[in-house]
């Protein structure tokens, strides 16, 4: 079914493409006709090779295709957590957690008022 094409100037990207839609919307030259389902047709026939319907193109596409290297099968691993149940383990680990660093709980006036005294810089 071949379908006619319809130009518009103002869609045109370029000039020529301006002018050649504004000659053919005129009549001073003749609209092209496409066939969409025989350009398909003509397209099937260039997508498939020559050899490529011969048993040897088969066997060639199995050579170029194999793998070059030996694959393995993963195997299944499986991870196991093993519980002590122990409470003094996990005490232990929060002695280690909450472990002072030396400074102090309570912040007073005087502990800020010297912090900012050393935030300022030196005159």
């Amino acid at each position: 079914m071949a379908d006619e094409i319809k130009p518009n100037a103002s869609q045109a990207p370029t000039q020529d493409a301006q002018l050649a839609a504004e000659s053919m919307t005129e009549g001073k030259e003749k609209t092209p006709k496409v066939d969409v389902d025989a350009d398909y047709a003509a397209a099937q026939q260039f997508s498939v090779s020559d050899i490529d319907r011969t048993s040897e193109g088969a066997e060639a596409a199995d050579k170029v295709t194999a793998n070059k290297f030996a694959t393995t099968t993963p195997s299944e691993t499986k991870a196991e957590a093993v519980s002590t149940a122990d409470p003094n383990d996990y005490m232990e680990m929060a002695k280690n957690v909450g472990a002072s660093t030396g400074a102090t709980g309570n912040v007073d006036d005087d502990m800020m008022q010297k912090a900012i005294e050393k935030g300022q810089p030196g005159k």
